[in-house]
């Protein structure tokens, strides 16, 4: 959307403010970060007394929500008998607006009115009544003129649609990493649906299906099962989710023919892996932190150091070319794996938000 485009979006909903508020010294609040533009704009093109005050919101991780409100600043003027406007940029499931009404509406105003430059009625599905509409837009994720992602692009004059390009992560670390607890909380922030090879595994051949018990055939037999098959597997749990932002694949691939055969599965669908990201983390912490977890998880392999070396053996035997695989394509990267989960999730957190 150009800037004409969005000057005229703000003129339509100004003009409808003017029409109905003339007189009545609106009380405007907007919501921030993201309606500071439109606020200043409004303001300025309003005709009467007006005041101004904003609370801050936020239901969005990146470019998805995270299905709760955090609810910040107090205001500080009071709202009895008051009309009230509260000022949306933009309004799409209509999480924020419904739960922002509520607590204003505990205030006593005269009127609360809802005002927003842009909505999507596709995907609107509350039962708060919006007031006064700029623009309909469709269901896209949206960045400039304060609208942002991850807290970047509010500067733009312009509004810029966000591709739907998937994020596809080879996610790697060592035994005793911590893959699996990151595993799952990065899946919640970014939408991404969490493929584990062995999940996979265990799911056919416990269901009985055909690719299941065929790879029992080899895996009874003390052979390893051909990549082929690892692969079907893997297509029909991808397609399970085509509407998925992305996935995160875990256990897989572990060979270079593995690696190809997964580009070729992505290239498929029209997409690509994104990044391999491996948790890096001292031998000497891993054998400490298996130990020490071998104490209640009841694993006989996490209670033999032996063992436990031996496992971390075998792991750099295979990641190694697969790391120079994705080196190739500029596709690696390591995260230090050592501190509090907190400060794990951040570091691959950064890495996951460049990809």
């Amino acid at each position: 959307m150009s800037a004409q485009d969005i000057a005229k979006a703000v003129d339509n909903l100004v003009y409808q403010l003017n029409r109905d508020l003339a007189g009545k010294k609106p009380l405007f609040i907007g919501v921030l970060n993201g309606s500071y533009m439109i606020m200043a704009d409004l303001t300025r093109k309003f005709k009467g007394d007006c005041e101004v005050a904003f609370l801050r919101a936020s239901s969005y991780e990146g470019t998805n929500s995270s299905g709760s409100v955090n609810i910040g600043l107090d205001i500080d003027i009071p709202l009895a008998g008051r009309t009230v406007v509260l000022v949306e940029d933009i309004i799409d499931t209509g999480l924020t607006v419904e739960t922002l009404s509520r607590k204003l509406k505990k205030e006593n105003p005269t009127a609360l009115y809802i005002a927003t430059l842009l909505l999507k009625p596709e995907v609107y599905n509350r039962d708060t009544k919006i007031d006064y509409v700029g623009q309909n837009i469709e269901n896209k994720f949206v960045v400039g003129y304060g609208m942002d992602y991850n807290n970047l692009g509010r500067n733009l004059p312009e509004l810029y649609v966000q591709t739907n390009r998937m994020k596809n992560i080879v996610l790697f670390g060592p035994p005793g990493a911590g893959k699996g607890t990151q595993a799952e909380r990065l899946k919640q922030k970014y939408g991404l649906v969490h493929i584990s090879t062995g999940d996979v595994f265990r799911y056919n051949i416990s269901n009985g299906t055909d690719l299941g018990m065929l790879a029992k055939s080899y895996m009874d037999k003390g052979n390893l099962v051909p990549d082929d098959v690892t692969i079907k597997m893997l297509r029909a749990e991808v397609e399970k989710t085509p509407d998925a932002a992305g996935f995160i694949f875990d256990g897989f691939p572990r060979t270079d023919a593995q690696a190809t055969a997964l580009d070729e599965l992505l290239k498929s669908l029209d997409t690509a892996v994104s990044g391999m990201v491996a948790l890096e983390v001292d031998d000497e912490v891993l054998v400490q932190r298996l130990l020490e977890r071998g104490k209640s998880s009841g694993r006989v392999d996490d209670s033999n150091e032996e063992v436990i070396r031996e496992r971390i053996k075998v792991y750099y035997k295979q990641t190694a070319p697969l790391k120079n695989f994705y080196e190739a394509q500029n596709k690696y990267y390591g995260v230090d794996g050592v501190g509090s989960v907190d400060d794990i999730t951040k570091r691959l957190s950064f890495k996951f938000d460049a990809l």
